[in-house]
C-alpha cells in the first residue's frame, strides 16, 4: 500500500511518478524503521508523500498489532482470544496475561514520548523554519526518532549535520532513539518500578548492555575522530562531545547522523558497523540481533572462562535453550549479511567493499546509515536491500519464536551417543 501511494504522481514534488521500485524501496524502508533513501526526502516528496512516509513509520514502529489494537479500542471493538495471542507473539511476550493493558501502556506512552519530544523540538525548529513548517518538521523528527527510522526533512541528504553542534536537537533525539530503542515492556518496567533491584533480568540486560555499548561508543568515536578535519576535528570541545555521544546512539538503528558517515575514519566506521549489526533490545523499534542476544553470549563466553557451567547474570541462571536460540540467530544474521554481501559486490561492482558492507550491515540492522551508496543502488541492488531491510526487521524475532515452538516438538524419546570433537 505504501509503494502504491508514493508511486503516485501526487506524492512527488516534480509531479512525475517515481517509479514503482523506488517507490516500493523507500516504503519498506519507512516500515522497517530503517532510512535508507534513494531519493531526498525533503527535497523530492510532497506534504502527501510525507506523511504516507511518517505513518509508515509509525505503524512499522509500533508493530502492525499495536496499532490494530489502537483502532479497536477507538471503535469499541473486541479483541477476541486469537487477536490476543497474535499480540503475545508480536510484543515477544512469555504469557497471555495483562496483553492487552501492556499494549495500551505502550501506546499511550509512546505517544506522550513522541509528543513531549515534538514540543521540545519546536523550540528549535519553530524559529529557523516558521510556525507551521516548524511544527511539522517536529512532529515527523519526534516520531521518526522514537521510532529509530531515521527519515529526515533537513534536505539533501544532510541529516542532522547542521546541528552537529547544537545541545537541544542533539539531546532530545538521542533521548528518543535510546528509548525507542529500549524496548515497550522495559519502559513500561522502568515507569513502573523504578528501582534498578526490582527489575526482570531482561531489563537489567538491556539497561546494562546499552550503557556499555553507548560508553563505549562515546570513548571510541571522541578518540579516533578527535583530530578529524572532516568531522569532530573542526568543532568546539562541546560539539566534539554531542558529536562523539551522538555517533554512539544513531548506529543503534537509529539512521540519523551529525557527522559525515563517508568522512570518517576506516576503525570508526568499522566500530559503526558492529553496533548496527547488535542494534537495539528486543521488542522495540529498533533492528539488529538486540543487545539481549549479543548479551547472552558475551555473558556466556565470560562464564566458560570462569570455568562455570551455567551463563549467570545478575544472580540468576540463563536457560540454555535462550543460549542456543541467541547462537542461532546471531549465526543466521551473519550468514545472511555475508550472503547479502556477496550478490551485492557482483551487482554493485562500480562500489567498494566498504561500501557494500556497509550498506548491507545498515539494512540489515535497519539503521539507515550509508556511505552515499544507496541512491544510486542498481534495481537488482534497490531489490536486494529491501528484502534485507524486511528480513532484518522481522528475521531475529521470528526466528527465535519459531525455534521456541520447534523445541517441544523437537524433545523426542531418543538420545544419541556423546561424542567428542576437537574445537578452538
Amino acid at each position: 500500500m505504501g509503494g502504491i501511494l508514493l508511486s503516485l504522481p501526487i506524492a512527488s514534488k516534480s509531479g512525475h511518478s517515481v517509479g514503482f521500485i523506488n517507490a516500493i524501496f523507500t516504503a519498506t524502508s519507512a516500515v522497517c524503521v530503517t532510512g535508507l533513501v534513494v531519493v531526498d526526502t525533503a527535497t523530492h516528496w510532497t506534504v502527501f508523500g510525507q506523511t504516507v512516509i511518517i505513518l509508515l513509520i509509525q505503524i512499522g514502529g509500533l508493530g502492525f498489532m499495536s496499532m490494530a489494537t489502537f483502532f479497536a479500542l477507538i471503535f469499541g471493538k473486541r479483541i477476541t482470544l486469537r487477536e490476543r495471542l497474535v499480540m503475545q507473539e508480536a510484543l515477544n511476550q512469555f504469557n497471555i496475561a495483562g496483553i492487552v493493558r501492556l499494549t495500551k501502556y505502550i501506546l499511550i506512552t509512546t505517544f506522550t514520548i513522541e509528543g513531549i519530544g515534538a514540543v521540545l523540538l519546536s523550540f528549535k525548529f519553530i524559529p529557523i523554519y516558521g510556525v507551521s513548517k516548524g511544527i511539522g518538521l517536529s512532529i515527523f523528527h519526534a516520531i521518526s526518532a522514537f521510532c529509530n527510522a531515521g527519515f529526515d526533512l533537513i534536505g539533501n541528504f544532510r541529516s542532522l549535520t547542521p546541528f552537529a553542534d547544537d545541545f537541544l536537537i542533539n539531546m532530545v533525539i538521542s533521548f528518543l532513539i535510546i528509548t525507542g530503542g529500549l524496548g515497550f515492556t522495559v519502559i513500561v518496567e522502568v515507569l513502573q518500578k523504578r528501582k534498578f533491584s526490582k527489575f526482570s533480568l531482561h531489563t537489567k540486560l538491556v539497561l546494562y548492555i546499552t550503557g556499555i555499548l553507548l560508553l563505549v561508543g562515546f570513548i571510541a568515536v571522541f578518540i579516533l575522530e578527535y583530530n578529524n578535519p572532516e568531522t569532530l576535528g573542526k568543532l568546539t570541545l562541546k560539539g566534539k562531545i554531542l558529536g562523539a555521544f551522538f555517533h554512539s546512539v544513531t548506529p543503534r538503528t537509529a539512521g540519523f547522523n551529525t557527522l559525515p558517515t563517508d568522512k570518517l575514519t576506516t576503525a570508526t566506521i568499522f566500530m559503526t558497523m558492529v553496533f548496527m549489526f547488535i542494534g537495539g533490545s528486543s521488542g522495540s523499534t529498533a533492528g539488529g540481533v538486540k543487545t539481549t542476544t549479543a548479551g547472552v553470549i558475551i555473558f556466556t563466553i565470560i562464564n566458560i572462562i570462569k570455568g562455570k557451567e551455567d551463563t549467570e547474570v545478575f544472580n540468576r541462571r540463563i536457560p540454555r535453550e535462550i543460549i542456543n536460540r541467541s547462537l542461532a540467530v546471531i549465526g543466521i544474521a551473519m550468514v545472511l549479511v555475508i550472503i547479502v554481501t556477496m550478490i551485492l559486490s557482483i551487482t554493485e561492482a562500480g562500489h567498494s567493499f566498504m561500501e557494500i558492507f556497509f550498506e548491507v550491515t545498515s539494512a540489515f540492522g535497519t539503521v539507515g546509515l550509508s556511505l552515499g551508496m544507496t541512491p544510486s543502488l542498481s534495481i537488482i541492488g534497490k531489490i536486494v536491500i529491501s528484502l534485507t531491510m524486511f528480513a532484518g526487521r522481522v528475521g531475529p524475532m521470528t526466528i527465535a519464536l519459531a525455534l521456541a515452538k520447534k523445541q517441544q516438538k523437537n524433545k523426542g524419546l531418543i538420545k544419541y551417543p556423546e561424542e567428542r570433537v576437537i574445537v578452538g
